[in-house]
Order: C-alpha cells, then structure tokens, then sequence
C-alpha cells in the first residue's frame, strides 16, 4: 500500500484534508530535512518518511505494522503515549550525530491514540550555532530587564526606612497596611521628608511588585507636554512626534503602580483628564481614536496644602477626594529628633559603601549640633551635609568644625524654655536677630552680600554683627 495511502486511510472525511491534494501531502510528510515517524496508541508504526533511510534499524519500506521498540530500541515515544507529555528539543545520538527531537502525543476528543516523532537533520555546527545564537539573545534579554528594572522598577523597600520614634513607627505601620490594599494612596509631607521612600516600599510590599513603578513628577514636565507624557500619542499626532507614536505613563503602569509626585503641581486643565482616567481606568492617546483600558494602583504624594487650594480653585474638589483614600502623614526631621543620630550614622554607612573609607566616627559635639538644627530641608539636607562630613572630615572622625557654619551655630537659636522665660527683651531681641541671620545664610548657602541684601542691611553691618554673635 502507499504510504500516504496507509496515513490518510480513514481521515479523507476530515474537513480539513479535503482540500490538500494527496501528493502535496505526500511532499509535505517526506520532506528531506526532517525524519517523521507515526505511531497509534499500541505502539506500532503506522508511517515513516523516506528521511529515515539509514537512520533506523529497519528501513521505512519494512516499518509500517512492526512495534516501534523494533524499529528503534531506544525510542521514547511510548512513554509518551503513555504520560500524554510532549518532550520537544531534546538531542539524541543517530547515526553517529546529535539530532533535535520532538516527540509529540496525539489525541481525539481528549483520548491519546498515538504519537510521533520527528528528527531534524541538522549537522552539529548548525546545532552549536543555533544554541550560541540563543545564548547571545538570553544575554541581550537580560541586559534589557535590567535596564527596565532601573527605569521602571523599585530601588526601596521598608527595610530601607530608618528610624524607631513613636511618628516613624505609627508612620510605617499605616503605610504597611495601605500596601496590602489596592486603593489610592496620598502621602503628604513637606520637602525632603522621603515621599518616594514611601512610595517605592509600598508598591515593594503590595501585590502588584513584580510589575512596573512608574514615577511621574508633575512639577518638572512642561505644561505642554504633559498630556502627551501622560497618556502617549499615535504617530504623527503633533510636529516631532515619534513615527512609531510613544505609549503614556499609565499605559506603561498597566498592572503596575503609577507614582505622581507633586499632585499639587498638576495643570487644572490636566486634573479633568487625571480624574477621568482614575474613574474609568481608560485613556485615549493624543490621535487616536482607540480607547485602552488600562489596570494601575495610583501613589500620590504633595507638599502642598491640597484642602486650601481647593477652597481657592487651584485644585479640583472631586479629584481631592478620588485620591485622598489612604493619607499618610510624614513627620519632619525636626519632629523626630530623636532618630536623627541613626539616620545620620545609616547614611554615613550608606555614603561609604564601596568606597575606600570606612563609617567615620561622630563626636558627640557634632552629633549634638545636627540634634539641635531645624532642618528645613529634612532628610535630603541631612544627606548632604553627611556626603559634605565625610569628605572634610580628618582620621575618619566627624568633628564639630566638619559640619557647616549655619548648623554649628543653630543650636544657640533654640535656647531652654526656662531660660528663655527669664531672659530680659533685649536677649530676646538679640536672640532673635542672631537667629535671622544664620537662616538667611543657610538659604543663601554662606553667601554674605545676598543675606546683606535680603536682611535690608548693610554689607559692612551684617559682618559687625555676625562677629558680635560671634557667628563666624
């Protein structure tokens, strides 16, 4: 019988055969660059492609009705009939030379009723070429998680939050309990204060970490490209526009996290688009005319009073509310003094991680001086004047003269509330310039004819009464 005769015997009534013609079949099965073996659910060879010659033990013409096991005693495809697993790009030795191999189970209406086997005949280089080219494309994926992971992923967690006061404690605990729900978060605080600490560690430790943090800072993009950062446009949408078009952020925040930073700052005529986004989980990009849903959990974070620009129109109303279901209250530094020695010795550590130094030890006049300072720029002040310590400091000691004028010197313009009860006016007017003036210095980084001009004094005046204060 002929051998494309033997395999269509009985399936001429299938739809899908009725079209091919029987030789073409026949060309397709006995092609020459792969060897195809048929067998039912016995385990008897029912076709064999002319590819086979000189492989098998058996010949194709004297295949067909023996048991497979005859034909190749090494053969697989019975434990296949048998687990119902298909077992594809293994290798196996034939014929003095490593051939790829699929063996693939065959089923009719959920029963196994036979197997094949198929053997490609590629010569060993092309193999070992085969694998180098998908070595080198694994190396390439990797190379591109990585750079996504640095652009969209997480750099915190909560481990990386310091500090064991009552209002850290009370702090990371609610913010805890936000990362195991999926709802808005608003993390409030003045600058510097670690509103994206928080962010990164409550996407960390919610359900959607292992997808996208995307970080949106809506202060520093231009108002006439915000919509397109937002929400992506279709090719040429606009002059300049990529011809490929580009996706928005919450599109890319798709099963992910998106963090706007600085919500305060969004343009009025963005927050009616933000709010519609957040109620329909739907954008449309600049162009298009195809709507996309889209699947985020949303972290905002301002250091402004949302609740007064509301009431002056500077915020919408209804989008206060949408994103103020989880609020989370960051104390300042200066309301946590208590940490701030293990604050400052955890960025020493931090600072000199890889470097050729080790952690600098910290007298305690200096540890004193930075207790006593009020730190306006919180913990990103206090990161900069640790990095500033370390590179001025001598035999890896921070002394009191390592850290700058303005804070070795604030500490007098926080005096004990007994002594300041029984001070006359005079001290306490004196106290109170002295107080100004090292402000004004620390905002204007030492620079004493911008201070001069911003105090309404002098040059010449303010240098008499910094040496009278003894602020040098």
């Amino acid at each position: 019988m002929d051998i494309a005769q033997h395999l269509l015997e009985g399936s001429e009534q299938e739809d899908i055969f009725q079209n091919i013609p029987r030789q073409l079949l026949f060309a397709l099965l006995n092609n020459p660059y792969e060897g195809i073996i048929l067998i039912d659910a016995d385990g008897i060879v029912r076709f064999m492609s002319s590819a086979g010659e000189g492989i098998y033990k058996v010949p194709p013409s004297e295949a067909v009705g023996r048991h497979i096991t005859e034909v190749s005693p090494e053969t697989r495809l019975p434990r296949v009939i048998r687990t119902g697993r298909a077992e594809i790009g293994a290798t196996m030795k034939l014929k003095d030379s490593q051939r790829i191999i699929s063996r693939i189970p065959l089923t009719s209406n959920g029963r196994i009723i036979g197997a094949f086997g198929k053997v490609i005949f590629w010569a060993p280089e092309k193999i070992k070429d085969l694998y180098e080219r998908l070595e080198t494309l694994e190396k390439h994926l990797d190379c591109y998680r990585h750079e996504l992971n640095e652009a969209y992923g997480v750099r915190y967690n909560f481990d990386d939050i310091v500090g064991k006061s009552e209002p850290v404690k009370r702090t990371i605990a609610l913010a805890r309990q936000a990362a195991e729900a999926d709802s808005p978060v608003l993390i409030r605080g003045e600058s510097g204060t670690g509103k994206e600490l928080f962010a990164h560690a409550i996407h960390q430790a919610g359900r959607r970490r292992k997808n996208r943090f995307i970080t949106v800072n809506c202060a520093s993009i231009p108002s006439e490209l915000i919509e397109a950062e937002l929400f992506g446009y279709e090719a040429g949408s606009f002059t300049g526009a990529r011809k490929t078009g580009k996706p928005g952020k919450f599109e890319l925040a798709d099963g992910g996290t998106i963090f706007l930073d600085e919500i305060g700052d969004m343009p009025p005529n963005m927050q009616v688009k933000i709010m519609r986004v957040l109620q329909e989980k739907e954008v449309d990009r600049i162009g298009s005319s195809r709507t996309r849903s889209v699947d985020f959990r949303l972290i905002c974070a301002t250091n402004r009073d949302l609740e007064k620009m509301t009431g002056d129109g500077g915020f919408r109303l209804d989008l206060y509310y949408r994103i103020n279901v989880f609020v989370i209250n960051l104390p300042p530094l200066r309301e946590i003094k208590e940490d701030i020695p293990t604050i400052f010795i955890h960025l020493l550590e931090k600072l000199s991680c890889g470097g050729r130094r080790g952690v600098p030890v910290v007298s305690p006049e200096a540890m004193e001086s930075l207790a006593n300072y009020c730190w306006p720029g919180n913990m990103r002040e206090l990161r900069n004047i640790a990095e500033r310590a370390m590179i001025v400091a001598k035999q890896d000691r921070i002394e009191l003269e390592d850290l700058p004028l303005s804070l070795r010197v604030s500490s007098a313009c926080i005096p004990d509330k007994k002594e300041a009860r029984l001070s006359s006016l005079k001290d306490l007017l004196e106290e109170t310039e002295r107080c100004a003036i090292v402000s004004t210095l620390q905002r204007t980084g030492n620079n004493r004819a911008k201070t001069a001009k911003i105090l309404g004094i002098h040059r010449t005046g303010l240098y008499q009464k910094m040496k009278k204060f003894k602020i040098i």
